[in-house]
C-alpha cells in the first residue's frame, strides 16, 4: 500500500495499524499464487487474464449491493456515515462495466461473461459481505474496504502497467485497474473519515473492523486460487 492517510486519534492509530499488518499479510500471499507469480514474470497468457477479468467482472457487479444495504443498515444515528456509504456505492455500482469493456477488447464475448457464474471464492465472499451488511450499523465493513480499496490503490496501476508490457494490451483492455488505481486512495480516505467519526466508540469496533478484514482477505485470496481450479 503506498498511502495511508494518517488517523485523528490513538484508538484510529492503532487499528490502521493492525488493518495494515493483515493487508500486507494478504497481498503477500496474493503474490505468491501462480496466476501472480505469472504476471509479475511477464509470462501470463491472454486466457488467464481472460479468467481474471470474469472473476472481477462477478465481484465487482456485486459490490455496489453489499455497500448499498451496509449504508441501509445505518441507523438515523450515523446519517453522516450512511450518506458516505451510499456515496461510495454510487460511485462504484457501474465499475463493472469497464470490465465488459476489457473483456470485449481482448475478444471475449460479452453476453457469455454476463451469463457466467461466480466461483467458489466469489460466491462466498459475496455471501459474507451481503451477511455482515445486514447487521446493525455494520461498520466492521470498513475492514472491507480497507482490504479492497488498499488493492487498487496500491497495486491496480502496477497490474496495468504489468498487463499492457506483458500482453500488448490497449489502455481500454485494463482500463479498470487504470482507475482504480487513480481513485481509490480518496476511497481510502473516506474510510478513515469514517473511523474518525465516531464508530470506534461502539463496543469491540476495532476488533470487528479488524476481524473482517481477515475474513475478506482469506476469502479474496480464495477467489485467486479458484482460477486454476
Amino acid at each position: 500500500m503506498t498511502h495511508i492517510p494518517l488517523p485523528q486519534n490513538p484508538t484510529a492509530e492503532q487499528v490502521v495499524a493492525a488493518l495494515t499488518q493483515v493487508f500486507t499479510d494478504f497481498t503477500t500471499r496474493v503474490e505468491a499464487t501462480p496466476f501472480f507469480k505469472r504476471l509479475n514474470a511477464g509470462t501470463l497468457s491472454l486466457a488467464a487474464y481472460k479468467t481474471w477479468l470474469e472473476m472481477h467482472r462477478q465481484q465487482t457487479v456485486e459490490g455496489a449491493r453489499w455497500i448499498a444495504r451496509a449504508a441501509s443498515s445505518i441507523t438515523r444515528d450515523f446519517e453522516p456515515i450512511r450518506a458516505t456509504f451510499i456515496g461510495h456505492a454510487a460511485r462504484e455500482q457501474r465499475d463493472f462495466l469497464m470490465l465488459e469493456e476489457a473483456y470485449k477488447a481482448i475478444g471475449g464475448e460479452v453476453e457469455a461473461l454476463r451469463a457466467g457464474q461466480p466461483n467458489l471464492g466469489t460466491e462466498a465472499l459475496h455471501a459474507y459481505m451481503m451477511y455482515r451488511a445486514s447487521q446493525l450499523n455494520p461498520f466492521d465493513m470498513l475492514g472491507a474496504m480497507f482490504m479492497i480499496e488498499g488493492l487498487g490503490e496500491g497495486k491496480a496501476a502496477g497490474w496495468a502497467k504489468r498487463l499492457q508490457t506483458t500482453l500488448d494490451l490497449p489502455d481500454v483492455a485494463v482500463k479498470f485497474f487504470i482507475y482504480h488505481g487513480e481513485h481509490d486512495e480518496d476511497h481510502m480516505q473516506d474510510m478513515l473519515d469514517t473511523l474518525n467519526a465516531g464508530v470506534l466508540d461502539l463496543p469491540d469496533m476495532g476488533a470487528r473492523i479488524v476481524r473482517c478484514a481477515q475474513m475478506v482477505g482469506r476469502l479474496y485470496l480464495l477467489q485467486i486460487e479458484e482460477m486454476e481450479a
